[in-house]
């Protein structure tokens, strides 16, 4: 038996009067997913448990099977192993965001904070930077991929309040710095950042191209490192991920789970969809799980950009969906179970906290809806009236665990 994750981030999201009441995932032409879920239960999960904020992190390790509660500690741990940084038991990880902060009546405020999703290697260039001047004292920079990369503050302080920059876009930054113990030295960083920042060659050639400038950094989802059992303790099984994105990766690194490296992943909707379905087929042939993660749906409902999430999803669908049930009969018996991590909506621009639906499917036909089910759909997934309360059981019921 063969098992496998297909993660749309960021899919689920909230009717919308330009749709006619549809959401987007309602909307976008999906027939692989209606398909699948015509045979198969579906249903709406719950992803983030009560008390946690609906990051990434809390709901891609609820849909691993790992109970948050148990076993969450901090964003940043897990881009870290991705990454290849060693942490010790007292060092603190921080996801560094380069961003673009512009002055606004007197205000400082989030313009961007992906940086017009600044390229890798100009990206590297300002990490660098940073590194020269201000890797001191036990502080060390990390670069990542576009805007996203990684501080880690040795023997550090993390019991401070820190927003995620996703959540403040277009809003004043003033009230939202760093809060508590160790939240000094977060600011001082920062403003010492803004200042290498400002003229440095990259983003003055930025500037003269009408693009969005890496202004400055943004320190969040600071954590140490998690105690995680092994996918092959827990639920004896090995596997892959398949992701363009660090967290993904190192959640599964740390699962125990093969992180495979796809050339020319981005994150976004030019990513390598065919080359990430070769590699998860190709891993399935070696074991027996894989987790494919498409971050593209959550980064245009971050932009706000309603024609880009529902283009996003029906790639999600076609090249991802549809390529991997096309090929997947070779391996034999299997099971999929589909579904984002959390919802995105496009009015928001940020996460929230709703149930998302899933599919979960059996090729012998082993899970069915109790009423029958048209499409795949947040409105398809209440209607069936089934309610799973905690997404954390969903891969155990996968894998035949429970």
């Amino acid at each position: 038996m063969k098992y496998i994750v297909l993660l749309g981030d960021g899919m689920a999201d909230e009717p919308m009067e330009e749709l006619g009441g549809k959401t987007v995932l309602e909307y976008a032409k999906t027939p692989h997913m209606d398909k699948l879920a015509t045979c198969s239960e579906v249903g709406l999960t719950h992803t983030v448990p009560r008390g946690f904020h609906p990051g990434s992190d809390v709901a891609n390790l609820s849909v691993f099977g790992y109970d948050p509660a148990t076993c969450y500690s901090g964003r940043s741990p897990l881009e870290a192993a991705s990454m290849g940084v060693d942490l010790g038991p007292d060092d603190v990880a921080f996801r560094l965001n380069l961003v673009d902060i512009v002055h606004n009546y007197g205000k400082l405020y989030m313009y961007d904070f992906t940086a017009g999703h600044i390229g890798t290697d100009e990206a590297r260039s300002l990490i660098q930077v940073l590194q020269e001047h201000l890797g001191k004292d036990g502080i060390e920079f990390y670069p990542g991929v576009s805007y996203r990369h990684l501080m880690v503050w040795r023997n550090g302080k993390h019991h401070m309040t820190c927003t995620p920059p996703h959540d403040i876009i277009n809003q004043s930054i003033e009230d939202k710095m760093p809060r508590g113990d160790g939240a000094e030295t977060l600011i001082d960083l920062t403003n010492s950042a803004q200042m290498l920042l400002k003229n440095h060659p990259v983003n003055e050639m930025r500037a003269r191209e009408g693009k969005s400038v890496a202004n400055s950094i943004w320190l969040w989802g600071q954590g140490k490192v998690p105690q995680m059992e092994t996918y092959q303790t827990k639920f004896g099984v090995a596997g892959s991920v398949v992701s363009a994105v660090d967290l993904i990766k190192g959640i599964g690194i740390y699962a125990g789970l093969n992180a495979i490296e796809v050339p020319g992943v981005t994150g976004y909707v030019d990513t390598n969809y065919a080359g990430k379905v070769d590699a998860a087929l190709q891993a399935l042939q070696e074991k027996d799980f894989v987790y494919l993660h498409v971050e593209a749906p959550d980064e245009a409902g971050h932009s706000g950009d309603m024609a880009e999430k529902i283009q996003a999803i029906e790639l999600f669908d076609e090249k991802i969906v549809g390529a991997i049930l096309e090929r997947i009969q070779e391996l034999g018996a299997y099971r999929i179970l589909v579904m984002p991590d959390h919802p995105t909506p496009l009015h928001l621009r940020t996460h929230s906290m709703d149930p998302v639906p899933y599919i979960l499917h059996d090729s012998a036909g082993a899970y069915t809806s109790p009423v029958p089910v048209p499409a795949y759909s947040e409105k398809a997934a209440r209607n069936t009236g089934v309610v799973c309360e905690d997404a954390h059981t969903l891969v155990p019921r996968l894998l035949n665990q429970k």
